[in-house]
């Protein structure tokens, strides 16, 4: 596995049907989203399932899995990573029962020292948000983009979420993000695919292409 930890991560919505829910990450994958996290907060036997029959799509589209709030279940299956809330463990516990290839991924909504903490305990990449209004989250603090700046220092990868569009996604690459975290404009979509493959053709607008010698 070689994806980067950077451009479009979809994160799957809090749908109750599992099989939607596969359908509509099937299409996200062959529209190019290599970063997927599942979001289930159904039962655990649906869970589960659903969890082992994203890691095969993703393996056959090259792509990460990865799960939220799950520490369990990530390493049953061997996802590429989990995803922990401030309130869902510790994460130096977690980073001890996963592989060194796994990745740790932590929620830091607005706070640069929660971050600084979530590196410290041995967290892969930090999440800030919400970035703008969210209508999964219409709670959630606010993350300003210009703590993207402030974390660079922190050398690991920054994730927005909350509030992300097509539209905006580029002031949020342009703050300092490495990634973006997106779910109703991607999943409510008519054509999912096509509204990934828009996606991931903003990011790598946004990337200089590679210098040849």
């Amino acid at each position: 596995m070689t994806t980067p930890l950077r451009g479009i991560y979809a994160i799957t919505p809090d749908w109750p049907d599992a099989e939607r829910i596969h359908e509509a990450a099937l299409a996200a994958l062959a529209g190019g989203i290599r970063l997927l996290q599942l979001r289930y907060k159904g039962d655990a036997a649906t869970r589960r399932s659903l969890a082992r029959r994203l890691h095969t799509a993703c393996t056959e589209f090259e792509a990460a899995l990865i799960i939220n709030d799950d520490l369990d279940l990530a390493c049953e299956i061997d996802a590429h990573g989990v995803h922990l809330g401030q309130h869902d463990g510790a994460l130096a516990g977690a980073r001890a029962r996963l592989h060194p290839q796994q990745w740790l991924g932590a929620s830091c909504y607005n706070r640069l020292d929660l971050a600084q903490a979530a590196v410290a305990a041995g967290a892969d990449y930090v999440a800030f948000g919400s970035v703008f209004a969210s209508h999964t989250k219409p709670d959630a603090v606010h993350a300003p983009l210009e703590l993207f700046a402030q974390a660079r220092r922190l050398n690991v990868p920054c994730i927005a979420i909350g509030g992300i569009t097509l539209d905006n996604a580029p002031r949020v690459f342009t703050a300092g993000a490495d990634a973006v975290a997106v779910i109703a404009d991607l999943f409510e979509q008519d054509d999912i695919q096509a509204r990934a493959a828009a996606f991931v053709a903003a990011f790598d607008a946004r990337v200089p292409p590679l210098q040849t010698p």
